[in-house]
């Protein structure tokens, strides 16, 4: 797998925060292979401050410029980091993973100080979506498309429970007043939204996120929270709701690999029966090995991956009957 980076150097396309103090080298080059061996350095974030909340604030503004498509980061867990309360005291250690993850990381435990300004972000860029569409030359005259300021974002769990969330965009000056639940601000972009990284000013606020439409979704990333968005009108809403949701497929009869590595032990054959805890597959990765044991008991139906694979993430190493 491959890097490709922008025209730009990532440390010239990234937005410094206001006060500078910034500084970011890269690991990578253009045509270089980022392996998944040892710990794969892209890129590596220098942040100075006044004091260490104000270094903690100009690293998470930074973070939120930071474009990496292609290959996992860890800028979520970074994120979730710098926002942690125990961290942000300095009260930390080596043990601190291990104590605040023990079951692991997921991108849901990333805390946020105002969830509904990525649901503002959304509405406006839905908006602004939908004034350049409006613009599109040839239009049948008395069908011209309306554009309207009401408007409903759809978000969409892992279960399939949808949640509504009504909201109305108006434009004034070059600015969007969006309202949330009686919740009003006043939202201005200050670059184009054909760049995933997006700057702008919130109430007179400066932000960094990302603003990335996928479909008919808006990917809106900040402060390492993401939220997969869609905005519709309150009729498309209604009809959306009555649409009956595909249930991911059931996984709990594979062994996957939680990471990318190399299979070192494959300790399970075909129709070999375990035992709830027992040891299936050892991983090594960044010089660790991690061993895979098993969830419940079982019968092997499939060995799927040989010893000395390298294996993907979430690719299939074991299957059971």
């Amino acid at each position: 797998m491959k890097y490709q980076p922008p025209a730009q150097t990532m440390e010239a396309a990234m937005p410094v925060p206001e006060g500078g103090g910034v500084r970011v080298d890269t690991g990578v080059y253009e045509g270089g292979e980022i392996p998944m061996y040892y710990d794969s350095m892209i890129a590596k974030l220098i942040v100075h401050g006044l004091d260490r909340d104000d270094a903690i604030r100009k690293m998470r503004e930074a973070l939120n410029a930071f474009v990496i498509r292609g290959v996992s980061s860890n800028i979520p867990f970074q994120s979730a980091l710098l926002a942690h309360p125990k961290f942000v005291l300095g009260q930390f250690n080596t043990g601190f993973i291990a104590e605040h993850y023990p079951k692991g990381f997921s991108a849901a435990l990333v805390p946020h100080d105002d969830p509904d300004f990525l649901l503002m972000l959304a509405g406006a860029a839905h908006r602004r979506m939908r004034e350049r569409a409006s613009r599109i030359t040839g239009q049948l005259p008395g069908h011209e498309l309306e554009i309207g300021d009401e408007f409903v974002i759809v978000l969409t769990d892992e279960q399939g429970q949808r949640t509504q969330t009504p909201v109305r965009v108006t434009n004034g000056d070059g600015s969007y007043r969006v309202t949330i639940g009686g919740k009003t601000a006043k939202l201005r972009f200050a670059s184009p939204l054909r760049e995933i990284a997006v700057s702008g000013e919130i109430d007179g606020r400066p932000f960094h996120a990302q603003i990335e439409r996928i479909g008919l979704h808006y990917r809106i990333i900040h402060n390492g929270l993401q939220v997969n968005a869609r905005v519709l009108s309150a009729r498309a809403a209604e009809l959306e709701a009555l649409m009956p949701f595909k249930a991911p497929p059931d996984l709990s009869k594979f062994l996957l690999s939680p990471m990318p590595g190399l299979l070192v032990d494959v300790a399970v054959q075909p129709g070999q029966k375990v035992m709830a805890g027992e040891k299936l597959a050892v991983i090594e990765a960044m010089k660790m090995e991690n061993i895979l044991v098993a969830q419940q008991d079982g019968i092997v139906a499939k060995v799927a991956a040989n010893k000395g694979e390298s294996t993907a993430v979430d690719q299939v190493i074991l299957e059971f009957q």
